[in-house]
């Protein structure tokens, strides 16, 4: 089972939202609108999906993480090391 099973419904809606957000810049595109009203939807765009991905984050270390933790061993090593990286990601792009 995976860390986002319960709120999997909110993250498709939140996804679907965002992939609006898309269509929504593609069809700015294809009507030549002016690029800093472009600009501004791709802000919102990828702020969306940086928030997407943070609540993901927070819910994988509350389950994933933290019943790796409990159980210790190299498995506990490995999913904090996993949520390292994945920080490490998020913060560069």
């Amino acid at each position: 089972m995976t860390g986002y099973t319960d709120t999997r419904q909110d993250h498709l809606r939140r996804l679907r939202r965002i992939e609006g957000q898309i269509r929504g810049l593609q069809r700015m595109v294809e009507q030549d609108e002016y690029c800093i009203d472009v600009l501004t939807q791709v802000s919102a765009a990828t702020s969306a999906l940086r928030s997407f991905a943070l609540r993901l984050l927070e819910e994988h270390m509350a389950h994933c993480v933290a019943d790796a933790a409990a159980r210790g061993g190299a498995e506990a090593e490995s999913k904090i090391k996993e949520a390292s990286d994945a920080i490490a990601r998020l913060v560069r792009s």
